[in-house]
């Protein structure tokens, strides 16, 4: 039995992924793997995810220049939640990262505040720069 025989993938075949930034403990993002996916990523030590949009394997950096090194990979208890604990490349040294495809250090920036979502975190670059 090969160790991606061991995971309890969806009935579309995808397994859900959430990435931690090593450094900070931040959650950056949640995303999705299929077998390949994670075969890939095992392979190279970055973050390859499967992009429902896209319809295709999503090399995370491949526009943006902010990669993902992995550092760790963790699945829970039940076998159909994967972690993963990255470095988030793609910035000067002492610079934030940015995970998020709106120009943020992680996609959850939004906070539930008297009845409302707020945008907590500050865009560190024009999400136009970032994808060409």
């Amino acid at each position: 039995m090969s160790w991606l025989d061991e995971i309890r993938w969806d009935k579309d075949g995808l397994l859900p992924v959430i990435a931690q930034e090593s450094r900070t403990a931040d959650v950056l993002m949640f995303a999705w793997m299929n077998r390949e996916a994670l075969q890939r990523t095992a392979d190279i030590g970055q973050a390859v995810y499967w992009s429902r949009s896209r319809g295709r394997l999503w090399h995370k950096g491949e526009e943006s220049g902010h990669w993902q090194k992995v550092i760790d990979m963790r699945l829970d208890c039940d076998n159909d939640v994967l972690l993963l604990e990255v470095e988030q490349l793609g910035r000067p040294a002492g610079d934030p990262s940015i995970a998020c495809h709106t120009g943020r250090h992680s996609c959850f920036f939004q906070r539930y505040e008297a009845g409302a979502w707020h945008a907590v975190l500050p865009v560190l670059e024009d999400p136009e720069r970032i994808y060409k």
